[in-house]
């Protein structure tokens, strides 16, 4: 089924147990809408203008899907009321530079990165920011949390990959220049490889606590067979072995990962895929491009043919007791650029958020 928003779209999520799909667009509005397998098209149940005339780029669903949070090019994170639409509370100036990246860490916590590579960590219930990481040169491209051991882990344009360590309010380690810009990152393996898509189209392979430098790279979807970009801009992990790719050609395909091979295409965009997103039930694939339209897949349809459906298996991370080698130095950038502070602490009185 197709939503069409008549906008270029930033981000999509779904609820964490209700059939409500969000997206956000570059006027600044935000969408809700509920879907059904029966039904071929959506119901809208809200649309907000959440960030005036400044593009909606990240939205995550909080507080068990009572509230949603949204990141906008204002440099503004806007927390939301689900049912009524009313603004609960509003962070201005959250970062220097345009929110670029927004993820969900506990029950009370976010993250969120800028265009200008810092990372930031805040609460929600307090409405304070905890943590501030000047890790990165560029933009962040994505980041995933690993819960069991509190290490947010970050990518950027700036071809490098960060470990943030939460319980020790500090960057961990750094990688070396991968030689290529990297655009998405997933956990794989129960929590034993991370896996980063690029600019190119190559995914590479990190291990975990070895995050110097990659340990495998997979260029089978790199390979270009017209003059389209092939890059992976969309990485969303379907169990431990398989992920579900995004590329710049607006292919999204089905890939295996030790051993490394595609399976094969899913469904296709016909411009740049920027994101993809499971329902609460797997039973749906969500997917924005640059077309202006939200788009929802039956996931078992998608999958038939590649030997089984979606497993319904969750990462787990391994925990700091793992007895895992982790690197202890943070290497300079490899673009020349001099690394900025790394990790500023614990700030609670750092206090942003204002009621509205």
């Amino acid at each position: 089924m197709e939503i069409k928003l008549g906008k270029q779209l930033f981000d999509l999520d779904f609820h964490p147990w209700s059939n409500v799909v969000a997206t956000g667009d570059i006027s600044g509005k935000l969408f809700l809408y509920r879907y059904a397998a029966e039904s071929q098209q959506p119901q809208r149940l809200l649309e907000v203008n959440a960030h005036k005339k400044k593009s909606c780029r990240m939205l995550r669903f909080v507080n068990e899907g009572r509230a949603i949070i949204t990141g906008s090019e204002d440099r503004s994170i806007l927390a939301m009321d689900v049912e009524t639409g009313t603004a609960i509370a509003r962070l201005k100036n959250s970062h220097r530079a345009p929110i670029s990246r927004v993820v969900n860490l506990t029950e009370s916590t976010i993250a969120s990165g800028d265009d200008e590579g810092c990372i930031k960590v805040w609460d929600i219930q307090y409405r304070s920011c905890c943590n501030s990481f000047n890790v990165h040169e560029d933009v962040i491209s994505d980041m995933t949390f690993a819960s069991d051991s509190m290490k947010l882990i970050g990518t950027s344009g700036d071809g490098t990959l960060s470990v943030c360590n939460l319980r020790s309010n500090k960057v961990q380690t750094r990688s070396e220049f991968s030689g290529d810009e990297l655009l998405s990152i997933v956990m794989m393996k129960n929590g034993r490889k991370v896996i980063c898509g690029t600019q190119t189209g190559a995914l590479l392979l990190y291990s975990w606590g070895f995050f110097k430098d990659y340990s495998d790279r997979f260029v089978g979807l790199s390979t270009k067979s017209d003059l389209s970009t092939n890059s992976v801009n969309a990485l969303l992990k379907l169990d431990e072995d398989r992920v579900i790719t995004g590329s710049g050609n607006g292919k999204i395909s089905l890939v295996g990962i030790l051993p490394n091979r595609i399976i094969q295409p899913i469904a296709e965009h016909p411009d740049p895929v920027e994101h993809l997103a499971i329902s609460h039930d797997r039973k749906f694939l969500g997917g924005i491009s640059h077309d202006e339209k939200l788009r929802l897949w039956d996931l078992d349809e998608l999958l038939q043919g590649t030997g089984n459906t979606a497993k319904n298996n969750s990462a787990v991370s391994r925990s700091d007791s793992d007895g895992m080698e982790v690197d202890n130095s943070i290497p300079k950038p490899s673009k020349g650029t001099k690394r900025k502070n790394a990790g500023k602490g614990l700030s609670n009185s750092n206090t942003f958020f204002a009621d509205l």
